[in-house]
Protein backbone atom coordinates (compact mmCIF):
# COMPACT_ATOMS: atom_id res chain seq x y z
CA UNK A 1 0.00 0.00 0.00
CA UNK A 2 0.96 3.46 -0.65
CA UNK A 3 0.44 4.49 2.99
CA UNK A 4 -0.33 2.64 6.00
CA UNK A 5 -3.51 3.31 8.04
CA UNK A 6 -2.23 2.90 11.35
CA UNK A 7 -5.07 3.21 13.12
CA UNK A 8 -6.35 -0.41 11.45
CA UNK A 9 -3.27 -1.93 12.40
CA UNK A 10 -4.93 -3.17 15.72
CA UNK A 11 -7.94 -4.29 13.73
CA UNK A 12 -5.94 -5.93 11.16
CA UNK A 13 -3.94 -7.65 13.78
CA UNK A 14 -7.22 -9.04 15.66
CA UNK A 15 -8.23 -10.38 12.21
CA UNK A 16 -4.93 -12.55 11.52
CA UNK A 17 -5.41 -13.52 14.88
CA UNK A 18 -9.09 -14.98 14.84
CA UNK A 19 -9.20 -15.59 11.34
CA UNK A 20 -12.69 -14.93 11.65
CA UNK A 21 -15.04 -11.07 11.43
CA UNK A 22 -17.78 -12.00 13.53
CA UNK A 23 -14.77 -13.14 16.55
CA UNK A 24 -12.76 -9.67 15.78
CA UNK A 25 -15.92 -7.55 16.09
CA UNK A 26 -16.51 -9.09 19.66
CA UNK A 27 -12.79 -8.61 20.43
CA UNK A 28 -12.97 -5.12 19.70
CA UNK A 29 -16.02 -4.24 20.83
CA UNK A 30 -16.92 -3.40 17.65
CA UNK A 31 -20.20 -3.86 14.95
CA UNK A 32 -19.33 -6.35 12.41
CA UNK A 33 -20.37 -4.57 9.70
CA UNK A 34 -17.90 -1.67 10.73
CA UNK A 35 -15.14 -4.83 10.59
CA UNK A 36 -16.14 -5.69 7.59
CA UNK A 37 -15.89 -2.38 6.57
CA UNK A 38 -12.39 -1.68 7.87
CA UNK A 39 -11.25 -5.35 6.19
CA UNK A 40 -12.63 -3.90 3.08
CA UNK A 41 -10.16 -0.88 3.19
CA UNK A 42 -7.45 -3.08 4.34
CA UNK A 43 -7.54 -5.01 1.36
CA UNK A 44 -7.48 -2.25 -0.78
CA UNK A 45 -4.24 -0.77 1.14
CA UNK A 46 -2.63 -3.77 0.85
CA UNK A 47 -3.92 -4.89 -2.67
CA UNK A 48 -4.75 -8.31 -1.22
CA UNK A 49 -7.60 -10.02 -0.15
CA UNK A 50 -5.83 -10.70 2.99
CA UNK A 51 -9.30 -13.38 4.38
CA UNK A 52 -10.76 -15.71 1.82
CA UNK A 53 -13.77 -17.66 3.19
CA UNK A 54 -13.74 -20.63 1.89
CA UNK A 55 -16.65 -23.17 3.24
CA UNK A 56 -17.60 -22.48 6.71
CA UNK A 57 -13.73 -21.53 7.35
CA UNK A 58 -11.52 -18.19 6.52
CA UNK A 59 -8.30 -18.48 5.82
CA UNK A 60 -5.06 -16.62 5.18
CA UNK A 61 -3.76 -15.26 2.15
CA UNK A 62 0.17 -15.67 1.60
CA UNK A 63 0.58 -12.28 2.04
CA UNK A 64 -1.81 -12.22 5.33
CA UNK A 65 0.59 -14.89 7.06
CA UNK A 66 3.56 -13.19 6.36
CA UNK A 67 2.00 -9.93 7.79
CA UNK A 68 0.70 -12.08 10.88
CA UNK A 69 4.02 -12.58 11.22
CA UNK A 70 5.16 -8.81 11.79
CA UNK A 71 2.08 -7.50 13.04
CA UNK A 72 2.81 -7.85 16.68
CA UNK A 73 6.26 -6.21 16.73
CA UNK A 74 4.89 -3.55 14.29
CA UNK A 75 1.77 -2.55 16.29
CA UNK A 76 4.17 -2.47 19.32
CA UNK A 77 7.22 -0.34 18.00
CA UNK A 78 4.03 2.14 16.58
CA UNK A 79 2.31 2.01 20.23
CA UNK A 80 5.99 2.92 21.58
CA UNK A 81 6.09 5.76 19.26
CA UNK A 82 3.11 7.23 20.67
CA UNK A 83 3.49 6.72 24.05
CA UNK A 84 4.43 9.51 26.45
CA UNK A 85 7.62 9.76 27.45
CA UNK A 86 8.95 8.53 30.91
CA UNK A 87 11.38 10.35 33.50
CA UNK A 88 13.23 8.54 36.06
CA UNK A 89 14.76 11.24 38.32
CA UNK A 90 17.29 8.07 39.61
CA UNK A 91 18.60 7.56 36.52
CA UNK A 92 19.21 10.88 34.82
CA UNK A 93 22.57 11.74 33.57
CA UNK A 94 21.61 15.34 32.15
CA UNK A 95 23.54 18.32 32.76
CA UNK A 96 20.83 21.26 33.66
CA UNK A 97 22.00 24.60 33.21
CA UNK A 98 20.66 27.45 35.51
CA UNK A 99 21.56 31.28 34.94
CA UNK A 100 20.48 34.34 37.39
CA UNK A 101 22.66 36.30 39.46
CA UNK A 102 25.14 36.23 42.12
CA UNK A 103 22.66 36.64 44.75
CA UNK A 104 20.89 33.57 43.25
CA UNK A 105 24.10 31.84 42.80
CA UNK A 106 24.99 32.26 46.70
CA UNK A 107 21.17 32.01 48.66
CA UNK A 108 19.18 29.60 46.32
CA UNK A 109 21.49 27.68 44.15
CA UNK A 110 23.22 25.54 47.21
CA UNK A 111 19.05 24.38 47.81
CA UNK A 112 18.44 23.50 44.40
CA UNK A 113 22.07 21.62 44.31
CA UNK A 114 20.85 19.44 47.07
CA UNK A 115 17.84 18.48 46.12
CA UNK A 116 19.22 17.60 42.74
CA UNK A 117 21.57 15.53 44.82
CA UNK A 118 18.93 13.49 46.95
CA UNK A 119 16.34 13.45 43.52
CA UNK A 120 18.79 12.46 40.66
CA UNK A 121 22.08 11.56 41.87
CA UNK A 122 23.75 11.09 38.50
CA UNK A 123 22.56 14.24 37.28
CA UNK A 124 25.02 17.42 37.41
CA UNK A 125 24.01 20.80 37.52
CA UNK A 126 26.03 24.29 35.58
CA UNK A 127 24.94 27.89 36.77
CA UNK A 128 25.63 30.59 34.41
CA UNK A 129 25.62 34.82 35.82
CA UNK A 130 23.22 36.02 33.78
CA UNK A 131 23.26 39.45 31.83
CA UNK A 132 19.44 41.39 30.60
CA UNK A 133 20.77 42.26 27.12
CA UNK A 134 21.03 38.12 26.43
CA UNK A 135 17.13 37.87 26.87
CA UNK A 136 16.47 38.37 23.28
CA UNK A 137 18.69 35.26 22.57
CA UNK A 138 17.88 33.10 24.91
CA UNK A 139 16.08 30.30 22.58
CA UNK A 140 19.45 30.45 20.79
CA UNK A 141 21.74 29.70 24.06
CA UNK A 142 22.28 26.33 25.71
CA UNK A 143 20.56 27.08 28.87
CA UNK A 144 17.60 25.54 30.34
CA UNK A 145 16.41 27.83 32.85
CA UNK A 146 16.80 31.46 33.93
CA UNK A 147 15.65 33.39 36.88
CA UNK A 148 15.54 36.63 36.27
CA UNK A 149 13.13 39.99 36.50
CA UNK A 150 11.56 41.28 33.11
CA UNK A 151 8.92 42.78 32.13
CA UNK A 152 8.53 42.01 28.22
CA UNK A 153 9.03 38.53 26.83
CA UNK A 154 10.41 37.97 23.44
CA UNK A 155 8.64 35.18 21.33
CA UNK A 156 9.97 31.36 21.45
CA UNK A 157 10.72 31.97 25.27
CA UNK A 158 8.63 30.54 27.76
CA UNK A 159 7.95 32.29 31.92
CA UNK A 160 6.37 31.53 34.98
CA UNK A 161 6.27 33.84 37.51
CA UNK A 162 7.73 33.35 40.89
CA UNK A 163 6.68 36.14 42.47
CA UNK A 164 6.94 40.59 42.60
CA UNK A 165 8.74 42.81 45.18
CA UNK A 166 9.58 46.51 45.59
CA UNK A 167 12.58 48.18 45.78
CA UNK A 168 14.85 49.15 49.19
CA UNK A 169 17.95 51.18 49.46
CA UNK A 170 21.14 49.98 51.50
CA UNK A 171 23.90 52.21 53.16
CA UNK A 172 26.85 51.19 55.56
CA UNK A 173 26.32 51.35 59.14
CA UNK A 174 27.94 55.09 60.18
CA UNK A 175 26.60 56.50 56.97
CA UNK A 176 26.31 59.91 57.05
CA UNK A 177 22.67 59.59 56.13
CA UNK A 178 21.64 56.78 58.73
CA UNK A 179 20.77 59.16 61.53
CA UNK A 180 18.22 61.13 59.41
CA UNK A 181 15.49 60.64 57.14
CA UNK A 182 16.17 59.69 53.54
CA UNK A 183 14.15 61.62 51.86
CA UNK A 184 13.93 62.46 47.90
CA UNK A 185 16.78 65.16 47.84
CA UNK A 186 19.05 63.41 50.28
CA UNK A 187 18.70 60.19 47.74
CA UNK A 188 20.12 62.18 44.92
CA UNK A 189 22.54 64.09 46.81
CA UNK A 190 23.83 61.23 47.41
CA UNK A 191 25.97 59.02 44.71
CA UNK A 192 24.94 55.67 44.03
CA UNK A 193 26.25 51.98 42.99
CA UNK A 194 24.93 50.01 40.20
CA UNK A 195 24.52 46.29 39.57
CA UNK A 196 24.63 45.58 35.54
CA UNK A 197 24.49 41.56 36.44
CA UNK A 198 21.02 39.83 36.20
CA UNK A 199 17.85 41.43 35.19
CA UNK A 200 16.71 45.36 34.88
CA UNK A 201 17.04 46.49 38.88
CA UNK A 202 17.84 49.83 37.42
CA UNK A 203 15.21 50.60 35.06
CA UNK A 204 11.78 51.47 37.61
CA UNK A 205 14.13 53.93 39.82
CA UNK A 206 15.20 56.15 36.21
CA UNK A 207 11.19 55.51 34.96
CA UNK A 208 10.31 57.25 38.55
CA UNK A 209 13.09 60.17 38.69
CA UNK A 210 12.89 60.86 34.58
CA UNK A 211 9.09 62.49 35.13
CA UNK A 212 10.73 64.97 37.02
CA UNK A 213 13.92 65.56 34.94
CA UNK A 214 16.17 63.71 37.95
CA UNK A 215 19.01 61.31 37.50
CA UNK A 216 21.32 59.77 39.98
CA UNK A 217 25.03 60.26 40.49
CA UNK A 218 26.57 56.74 40.17
CA UNK A 219 29.72 55.89 41.87
CA UNK A 220 30.67 52.69 41.15
CA UNK A 221 28.81 49.72 38.28
CA UNK A 222 30.08 46.29 39.25
CA UNK A 223 28.21 43.02 38.22
CA UNK A 224 27.61 41.46 41.62
CA UNK A 225 26.08 41.85 44.12
CA UNK A 226 29.07 41.01 46.66
CA UNK A 227 31.03 43.52 44.88
CA UNK A 228 28.22 45.77 45.82
CA UNK A 229 28.96 45.21 49.29
CA UNK A 230 32.48 45.20 49.62
CA UNK A 231 31.86 48.98 48.47
CA UNK A 232 28.70 50.07 50.60
CA UNK A 233 31.04 48.83 53.28
CA UNK A 234 33.81 51.23 52.84
CA UNK A 235 31.85 54.34 50.91
CA UNK A 236 29.15 56.44 51.36
CA UNK A 237 27.48 55.03 48.37
CA UNK A 238 23.85 53.81 48.65
CA UNK A 239 22.29 51.22 46.98
CA UNK A 240 19.08 50.45 45.68
CA UNK A 241 18.06 46.57 44.51
CA UNK A 242 14.93 44.54 45.66
CA UNK A 243 13.85 44.78 49.13
CA UNK A 244 13.84 41.02 49.51
CA UNK A 245 17.94 40.77 48.68
CA UNK A 246 18.38 44.29 50.34
CA UNK A 247 16.80 42.60 53.73
CA UNK A 248 19.40 39.25 53.10
CA UNK A 249 22.13 41.53 52.63
CA UNK A 250 21.61 43.78 55.56
CA UNK A 251 21.15 40.75 57.81
CA UNK A 252 24.29 38.96 56.90
CA UNK A 253 26.40 42.11 56.35
CA UNK A 254 25.34 44.78 59.02
CA UNK A 255 24.05 46.79 56.88
CA UNK A 256 21.16 49.34 56.85
CA UNK A 257 17.78 48.86 55.20
CA UNK A 258 15.55 51.68 54.13
CA UNK A 259 13.10 52.69 52.54
CA UNK A 260 12.72 54.07 48.77
CA UNK A 261 11.67 57.92 49.58
CA UNK A 262 9.51 57.67 46.46
CA UNK A 263 7.08 55.50 44.27
CA UNK A 264 8.16 53.50 42.41
CA UNK A 265 7.14 50.28 40.07
CA UNK A 266 7.32 46.78 41.84
CA UNK A 267 9.37 44.39 40.10
CA UNK A 268 8.48 40.69 38.85
CA UNK A 269 10.47 38.04 38.77
CA UNK A 270 9.95 35.32 36.33
CA UNK A 271 10.98 31.50 35.45
CA UNK A 272 12.11 31.80 31.78
CA UNK A 273 12.76 28.94 29.49
CA UNK A 274 13.02 28.26 25.21
CA UNK A 275 9.22 26.94 24.77
CA UNK A 276 11.02 23.92 22.50
CA UNK A 277 11.68 22.70 26.34
CA UNK A 278 8.37 23.02 27.96
CA UNK A 279 7.23 19.20 27.54
CA UNK A 280 10.26 17.87 27.93
CA UNK A 281 10.14 15.48 31.13
CA UNK A 282 13.12 16.11 32.20
CA UNK A 283 12.97 19.82 31.90
CA UNK A 284 9.41 20.00 33.57
CA UNK A 285 10.92 17.40 36.66
CA UNK A 286 14.13 19.98 36.93
CA UNK A 287 11.99 23.32 37.00
CA UNK A 288 9.52 22.26 39.04
CA UNK A 289 11.92 21.59 41.38
CA UNK A 290 14.17 24.71 40.95
CA UNK A 291 10.91 27.22 40.76
CA UNK A 292 9.82 25.97 44.67
CA UNK A 293 13.16 27.05 45.57
CA UNK A 294 13.32 30.17 43.42
CA UNK A 295 9.76 31.28 44.49
CA UNK A 296 9.70 30.23 48.48
CA UNK A 297 12.76 32.02 48.93
CA UNK A 298 11.68 35.11 47.03
CA UNK A 299 8.21 35.22 48.86
CA UNK A 300 9.68 34.52 52.64
CA UNK A 301 12.42 37.55 52.02
CA UNK A 302 9.96 39.73 50.88
CA UNK A 303 7.52 39.39 53.67
CA UNK A 304 10.23 40.12 55.45
CA UNK A 305 11.63 42.99 54.04
CA UNK A 306 8.49 44.19 53.90
CA UNK A 307 7.76 43.65 57.76
CA UNK A 308 11.46 45.23 58.89
CA UNK A 309 10.46 48.09 56.55
CA UNK A 310 7.21 48.88 58.02
CA UNK A 311 8.87 48.54 61.63
CA UNK A 312 11.33 51.21 60.74
CA UNK A 313 8.95 53.99 59.46
CA UNK A 314 6.90 53.23 62.40
CA UNK A 315 9.85 54.23 64.90
CA UNK A 316 11.08 56.79 62.60
CA UNK A 317 7.58 58.88 63.18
Amino acid sequence: MSHANLNLLTTLKVLLETRHVGRAAELLCLSQPSISKQLAQLRRDFDDPLLVREGAVWRLTPRAEALRLEIGPTLESVQRLYAPPRFDPAACRRTFRLASSDYVAQYILPQIGAALTTAAPLASLEYLPWDKSQLPHLAELPLDLVSTLTEHLPSGLVSQPQGEDGLAVLMRTGHPYAAQPLTRGVYLAARHIRISGGGDKEGPVESALATSGAARRWFAQVPFFQAAVGLLQHSDALLTTPAHIAWQLARDHKLLLRPLPFPCSRQHYHLIWPQRLTHDPAHQWFRQLAFGFLSGHLHATAKAASAALHHYQMESR
